[in-house]
């Protein structure tokens, strides 16, 4: 895929990084000369554009209209938006991922129809409230505007599902189990993949039905 990236702070360098790693094409975003010409010296074979995002010739400049994703990695929630806003109206890309700065800025996200607004402020407290009250699940994310649910179970030995195929598990309805790490393993599940203790089980729900999947996976809650 080829991916923009607005904005070359830490979680935007980060980014460029692992999904050049992926093997994927990346174009980044920066104001600052300086921070452009520190990217130009370590991130090989990344276009780099200096310029403002929030301005249609720099996101040109960027061929933003080649882009699979744009993602605004900003300090500013203002800029963010208006960046997603303009490659989706002005440029018809399908895809837009923000960085959100200030949580009560996420409806505003939502309005201006970005596709995955990431409050990280809300994701770390909600970790830290749920292995508060039970370790071994996990919300790591909410999508489609707050829809659904992606979430981790650690399978406990005592789960109802121990030793049971997928097939044969009941899930809530609109669930998937779309991944299991076990080990160093990455397995993705068909009907007669069997569910271990200690499994590390990776799914997707309704958000008004997480609950049950997590009882559902591991026991009631």
């Amino acid at each position: 895929m080829y991916i923009v990236i607005a904005g070359a702070g830490r979680l935007g360098r980060l980014l460029a990084e692992r999904l050049k790693e992926d093997k994927h094409q990346v174009c980044i975003i920066e104001r600052a000369n300086f921070l452009c010409n520190e990217l130009a010296e370590n991130l090989k074979d990344v276009l780099i554009v200096q310029g403002d995002a929030t301005n249609p010739e720099v996101l040109k400049e960027a061929k933003i209209e080649k882009a699979d994703v744009l993602a605004a990695t900003t300090s500013s929630d203002e800029d963010n938006i208006i960046i997603c806003n303009l490659a989706k109206e002005l440029f018809k890309i399908k895809r837009t991922v923000s960085r959100v700065n200030d949580p009560k800025h996420m409806l505003l996200y939502k309005h201006m129809n970005v596709d995955v607004p990431v409050d990280s402020t809300s994701i770390i407290a909600r970790i830290i409230e749920e292995e508060a009250s039970f370790s071994d699940v996990m919300s790591l994310l909410s999508i489609k505007r707050g829809r659904l649910s992606l979430v981790r179970v650690d399978i406990p030995k005592d789960s109802p599902i121990v030793d049971k195929r997928l097939k044969d598990i009941k899930l809530p309805p609109n669930s998937v189990l779309i991944s299991i790490i076990r080990e160093a393993e990455i397995i993705i599940p068909s009907g007669s993949t069997k569910i271990l203790a200690d499994d590390d089980v990776i799914a997707v729900t309704l958000i008004d039905n997480e609950k049950q999947l997590i009882k559902a996976l591991i026991g009631g809650v």
